[in-house]
């Protein structure tokens, strides 16, 4: 690849230049934060930060109402100047929309192109992340224990630290491959020949995990990576394909096409990988190796179309100044910014609360009965109700609030936190009763749309104050905060577990009792360990609600004392306190 961002030598270092297609006007934008108190910018609120992406302008916005309603929202984080700023900014702008708000417009035929193509490269990306995360950890969970687990769950991480790369992504690429596709081609390629490699070599690496944990978390972790990859160039891709009046559906697309591929590779899988399930339905079971060939396939022919049929729009070679550097010295300048702070923060601690539920909860459910059939099943049910669900909490989140339904959906997921612990606690003793199972389904699909409505909403969010200068890599540093805030703790719930749990190898002869305390007696293998020796597995101390009660009790604390302040604040700022000069 070549980049092709080189700055002119008549470049001024302290300016950046970006040229509107709509318009022959060139927008300077220079160091503002020092003029800002000079004047309420009256040219930048009519053009916003004008990009040269075709078909974007992002306009600053406030929150609309009265001036108490916004000195209760009111961020320290601003000086009184520009407080005076924004509140002229206010005016203007609610003149404008009441001149204009009994528009609307429907969706058009590009956009509904443009949504499909996004669906489509997001289930792609969903595919190697429902084996990752999903299916394989369960397969796993036969012959491990939870902190073997803990090992392979640092597979998930590159997802979470692609920010680290996304710079590269959003600034090296061929023109005549397009800016996007150059990236999405290979990653796309790379990611299903390691399917067929895994599907290759998945007799020899499952027979005996636990001898091989350190090979599959290599072999994962790099499928996880190159799909991460591509989700930058995804995510930046979708800053352009759709029109701003209709650029609050990306989150849609994403959270439709991600859930279709994570969970064919997830519930649908496991489903058909059961042999109660094959001989329930009397139909062959499906095996690992043939549904990553299928997956590959996948992957390949999506690819060709990609390649052969789809031209990426023009809009993503303009405004290809910036260097490789300057966007990485732009998120520096990024994260320097109080409220982006303070947004990390949140980020970083605030799925901490429903961690223990999320990472422990389902296996510790197939532990005391549940097959992964009904599981999988379960889970199947629940699905048509995220993608509503999704479709609904994008229409609650587009406007100037999108953070509104992402805090309400904070106590709902915590209350199923709780209840899900209360289940695996009185998890009755199998077969299962009717009445049981569909108690199960109506608590996952509650428990599924809070979570929905979660994610659609920070997406939202971020998209609504992403600079689409550098759209890929400022979307990527949100929603990797996002991300590692999910994916991180889970390395240390899977291992607190095994830390908490007590459990004892009882070994019973003809005349006397002789406790022995194993050394591992919580993974199927230990418990096979002790049955050869004509013991018994107790666990007298289970490691799970300890964990669970520390995630939910510091998640409430959290929520209360700092998300919910902090969150109310972030969501007042204008969107042109969310932009940056680039040095």
């Amino acid at each position: 690849m070549s980049a092709t961002r080189n700055k002119s030598p008549s470049e001024d270092p302290h300016s950046l230049r970006h040229r509107s297609s709509n318009a022959n006007v060139v927008v300077e934008a220079r160091d503002y934060t020092s003029q800002i108190d000079m004047s309420p910018l009256p040219p930048f609120h009519k053009k916003a930060i004008s990009s040269s992406l075709d078909g974007i302008r992002i306009l600053p916005r406030v929150p609309t109402g009265s001036s108490s309603d916004l000195e209760d929202v009111e961020l320290s984080l601003l000086s009184e100047e520009e407080r005076i700023s924004a509140g002229r900014n206010l005016q203007d702008g609610d003149a404008r929309s009441s001149a204009g708000g009994a528009k609307t417009t429907a969706m058009s035929s590009r956009d509904k192109k443009a949504m499909t193509l996004l669906i489509i490269l997001y289930l792609i990306q969903g595919v190697p992340l429902g084996l990752a995360l999903g299916s394989v950890p369960f397969i796993l969970r036969e012959h491990l224990s939870y902190s073997q687990l803990g090992v392979f769950a640092l597979s998930s991480y590159p997802y979470s630290l692609k920010l680290l790369w996304s710079p590269i992504v959003d600034s090296t690429f061929h023109p005549s491959i397009g800016r996007r596709k150059s990236w999405i081609i290979p990653m796309q390629l790379i990611i299903g020949s390691l399917m067929l490699y895994i599907a290759s070599n998945v007799g020899r690496l499952m027979e005996n995990p636990a001898d091989n944990i350190h090979e599959l978390t290599f072999v994962f972790t790099s499928l996880v990576l190159f799909s991460a990859t591509q989700d930058i160039a995804v995510d930046g891709w979708a800053l352009t394909l759709l029109s701003q009046e209709n650029l609050s559906y990306a989150s849609t697309c994403q959270t439709i096409g991600l859930n279709t591929g994570f969970f064919a590779s997830f519930t649908v899988f496991l489903a058909l990988n059961s042999e109660a399930f094959a001989e329930k339905w009397g139909i062959p079971r499906l095996e690992l190796s043939t549904w990553l060939r299928f997956c590959s396939l996948l992957c390949f022919g999506v690819t060709f179309w990609l390649t052969f049929f789809e031209t990426e729009g023009s809009e993503s070679l303009n405004g290809s100044e910036m260097t490789v550097t300057s966007v990485y010295k732009t998120i520096w300048s990024i994260c320097k910014l109080k409220h982006v702070q303070a947004l990390i923060v949140v980020h970083f601690f605030a799925k901490i609360g429903f961690q223990a539920n999320e990472a422990v909860t389902s296996l510790k459910m197939i532990e005391k009965g549940l097959g992964r059939e009904d599981l999988a099943i379960v889970v199947l049910i629940d699905f048509p109700f995220q993608i509503l669900g999704g479709y609904f909490a994008a229409k609650w989140s587009s406007g100037d609030r999108p953070l509104r339904p992402w805090l309400w959906a904070f106590w709902p997921r915590l209350a199923f936190a709780f209840l899900s612990t209360l289940i695996v606690y009185w998890f009755p003793t199998p077969p299962l009763s009717y009445g049981f199972f569909v108690f199960l389904i109506i608590h996952t699909v509650l428990q599924g749309l809070a979570s929905t409505i979660q994610f659609v909403g920070i997406s939202a969010f971020h998209t609504r104050i992403s600079d689409p200068l550098i759209g890929g890599t400022y979307m990527t540093l949100l929603n990797t905060f996002t991300n590692l805030g999910g994916t991180w703790p889970k390395y240390f719930v899977l291992k607190g577990v095994d830390y908490f749990s007590e459990a004892y190898c009882e070994v019973k002869e003809a005349h006397s009792e002789l406790l022995v305390k194993a050394a591992e007696c919580v993974s199927d293998r230990g418990k096979e360990v002790c049955s050869e020796i004509d013991g018994q597995c107790i666990t007298e101390r289970d490691g799970y609600y300890y964990v669970s009660a520390i995630c939910m009790s510091f998640g409430v604390l959290f929520l209360v004392f700092y998300i919910i302040p902090t969150a109310r604040k972030l969501q007042a700022l204008p969107v042109y306190r969310w932009r940056i000069n680039p040095e």
